[in-house]
């Protein structure tokens, strides 16, 4: 795939700096539609959609946000902790603004945390939707695709 404008300039606004002090990339200096393009092949290989991922991440948050900051646990499944910061974010490709609000999700099953976990944000949860990025490799909001299937149990 060819980097359109769009891309271009997303991935500009995605540097460090730009948006957030770390950027989007991490130490990924792959163009962003190759970056894109691997992720779609390895979800793929996973046997998961995005679809299902970002239902079940948007369900989870909802779940968490009953929490008020605190852990809860969610369909004996998974330990889930949504807070929130003060401002907020633009998304890279200048297509909305986001809350800064954090999901840790940690598998638990039974209640037991197992030690597998994933963090997103709203922010990265459209980014993960709409444009199937997963961020950099390296980044602190990535979330490798294996990861994805074993703590969403997708």
């Amino acid at each position: 795939m060819k980097m359109s404008p769009e891309y271009t300039k997303a991935q500009a606004n995605m540097q460090p700096g730009e948006i957030t002090q770390d950027g989007f990339l991490g130490e990924d200096e792959r163009p962003l539609v190759d970056i894109i393009a691997a992720d779609e092949q390895e979800m793929a290989h996973q046997g998961i959609t995005f679809e299902a991922a970002a239902a079940r991440m948007r369900y989870l948050m909802e779940e968490g946000r009953k929490g008020l900051e605190e852990p809860v646990t969610v369909d004996d499944t998974w330990i889930v902790r949504v807070s929130e910061a003060r401002g907020f974010l633009a998304s890279p490709f200048e297509d909305g603004i986001f809350r800064k609000v954090n999901c840790q999700v940690r598998l638990a099953p039974g209640g037991k945390p197992a030690g597998d976990e994933i963090l997103f944000s709203e922010l990265s949860l459209h980014l993960f939707e709409k444009y199937h990025f997963l961020e950099g490799r390296g980044s602190s909001f990535r979330n490798e695709p294996a990861q994805l299937k074993k703590v969403l149990k997708l």
